[in-house]
């Protein structure tokens, strides 16, 4: 699967912005999808998952709460709402995604094996 992420942007702290990634080439119920952000001079971090059956999710302590993330098998399409956003969102965000599950960690960890390009995200104060 290929996979396009879209919608950042430079927004101001309290916004609201929706990430969209656009899958082409097999349908996103296939694969475990995240979306991962990496700060400069910070480690990536994956901060959301869906299951590829839509019915688990995961968030990062740092945006339960605050982000929202939800798939579109009709448009196969994956995104990623994001409210309350902080100056610490401030990323490039990326999406991500799996078909194979690891043994012994958690379904939202392990190799994401296709990539996308990333979106800015800034978030100004």
């Amino acid at each position: 699967v290929q996979l396009q992420a879209s919608g950042g942007g430079l927004v101001q702290a309290g916004d609201s912005l929706r990430l969209s990634c656009a899958a082409s080439g097999r349908t996103v119920d296939y694969y475990d999808m995240g979306w991962f952000r990496q700060a400069p001079g910070k480690e990536r971090e994956l901060v959301s998952a869906i299951a590829w059956h839509s019915t688990e999710t995961y968030y990062a302590d740092s945006v339960k709460g605050r982000f929202t993330i939800s798939k579109d098998i009709g448009k196969n399409t994956v995104s990623l709402q994001m409210s309350s956003l902080k100056a610490e969102d401030t990323a490039v965000y990326y999406c991500a995604g799996k078909d194979l599950r690891g043994v012994g960690v958690a379904w939202y960890g392990g190799q994401y094996t296709n990539w996308g390009r990333g979106t800015q995200v800034t978030v100004s104060s």
